[in-house]
């Protein structure tokens, strides 16, 4: 394929220069909303100290006790679906019921001091993360604009084209690297000034200079996100967990259908009651969209408070052993109580057992420790995007990341605008646009990889490949329209 370089990198710059221009607005708002959500955690602690944290001392009350006081503040207003224990002295226990106006995945959440049984609050709390109000407004604006699912495919078009608009700029770079020339000094100086902004530099080049720099820098972090934040997709997503399915890479789903005597049992004396609350989005790593297409329906049983603290018990003697946990009821009479580790930082601890309330036997268990490798990648990759992985410097980072991201679109606009972008500051025209008909140029194998990988890539990434499309037309009308000229 000779003559690559006549026309491949036109072909990128022009690639990166529109899709940089058309997408740069979503992959703004994406990351000034990341880093806002990525610092989320650390602002609720402060944000909602009276209800996080427990003035009283003393041993824990029985979970019983805490759950009873709970309910009196609830009534009639809601269905006890969870109970997260307090996990260190000082917190507050969790009760989580269902209530009007909620959203999915999201429960009613009081909080209780387990030493005394004083109820701390009462706030909403969503998904596995446990996000109130002020991390769950920041998340769905990041995640959707607060539009529902058709917002969120302004998240896709970010994610999805974040890594193209990446690795575009990074093959541009490789190649203005390769041609950088002159004396000795003159050439390490100029390929030191493509990996740290030139100082020295003015006007356009200089905006060029911070371009690059920040953006070979971020290069990593930025496709990271990418990769990341396309799991959570509305497209693209299902077809990673398609895949993921296909080559067993989920991980293991835990059993809670009890024996047909247990259910026949406990279904003697059941009672309308409570149901298990609807899977959680955020647990991606079993499923990307999990919770994101119904409520789960109200089960069919009487719950007795005792039980969390004998369940709790049991658990503990199999494979639970962190403070971090989640307990739940059972679904429906067939079904058996599950105790959850949710603790989502290094080290992840997510074992869980599923335990028949009944005869406080053991159903089922999974073991993190026994999921495949590319199951544990998606945990670990899901919680490092979402800064709970490593605490407050995974926060940090991802806030840099995310506003390094946010100023490359910027230093991008400003060298568009000076170049006399959108015709509205002639007087500022340097440089050159990014040159049209590069596939014109490109020989016949240019053009078939080009396709080749146009498929391949729209396949998975559906707002990618669309715009792919869109982008070659385009392209090559407006390159004709010229011809003719």
């Amino acid at each position: 394929m000779s003559g690559i370089g006549t026309w491949l990198g036109p072909l990128l710059l022009r690639l990166h220069f529109w899709a940089a221009i058309v997408v740069g607005p979503f992959i703004l708002v994406a990351a000034l909303t990341g880093a806002a959500y990525a610092i989320a955690p650390t602002l609720e602690k402060a944000v909602y100290a009276d209800e996080l944290t427990a003035p009283g001392t003393g041993p824990a009350l029985p979970l019983a006790v805490q759950v009873e006081a709970a309910e009196q503040v609830v009534g009639d207003g809601g269905e006890l679906v969870a109970v997260r224990p307090a996990p260190e002295p000082g917190d507050t226990t969790r009760v989580q019921f269902t209530g009007d106006d909620l959203i999915e995945s999201q429960t009613r959440a009081v909080f209780v001091d387990p030493a005394t049984a004083e109820i701390r609050g009462d706030l909403p709390v969503y998904g596995t993360s446990g996000s109130l109000p002020l991390r769950t407004t920041i998340s769905d604006l990041h995640r959707s604009l607060g539009l529902g699912d058709v917002g969120r495919l302004y998240s896709e078009l970010a994610a999805s084209w974040l890594g193209v608009v990446v690795l575009a700029g990074l093959g541009l770079w490789i190649a203005r690297r390769r041609r950088a020339r002159g004396p000795g000094q003159a050439r390490a100086r100029a390929r030191r000034d493509l990996v740290r902004p030139d100082l020295r530099a003015t006007g356009l080049r200089r905006l060029f200079s911070w371009h690059a720099s920040v953006g070979v820098v971020l290069t990593l972090g930025a496709l990271f996100l990418s990769a990341t934040g396309i799991t959570w997709s509305q497209h693209a997503g299902d077809d990673v967990t398609a895949l993921r399915a296909a080559l067993s890479w989920t991980a293991p789903t835990l059993d809670t259908a009890l024996p047909a005597e247990s259910s026949d049992a406990a279904g003697a004396g059941t009672s309308t009651g409570t149901g298990g609350a609807a899977p959680d989005p955020e647990d991606v790593a079993a499923d990307p969209h999990a919770g994101h297409h119904g409520a789960a329906a109200p089960g069919v049983v009487d719950v007795d408070p005792a039980l969390f603290d004998d369940v709790l018990a049991v658990a503990q003697t199999v494979n639970v052993d962190t403070g971090l946990v989640e307990i739940k009821p059972p679904a429906d009479a067939d079904s058996a109580w599950t105790v959850t580790e949710i603790k989502r930082s290094w080290p992840t601890q997510v074992d869980s057992t599923a335990v028949d309330g009944t005869t406080l036997a053991v159903v089922d268990r999974t073991d993190f420790a026994d999921h495949p490798l590319m199951a544990k990648l998606a945990r670990w990759g899901v919680d490092t995007h979402m800064g709970t992985m490593f605490g407050l410097p995974n926060q940090l980072l991802l806030v840099v990341t995310a506003l390094g991201v946010a100023a490359m679109v910027v230093f991008g606009y400003l060298m568009w605008w000076r170049r006399g972008g959108a015709g509205g500051a002639g007087r500022f025209r340097t440089g050159r646009p990014a040159p049209a008909g590069a596939l014109v140029r490109a020989p016949w194998q240019g053009l078939v990889a080009v396709v080749a990988v146009g498929l391949v890539v729209g396949l998975f990434l559906p707002m990618v490949g669309l715009g792919l499309v869109l982008f070659v037309v385009v392209d090559a009308l407006v390159t004709a329209a010229r011809t003719r000229a």
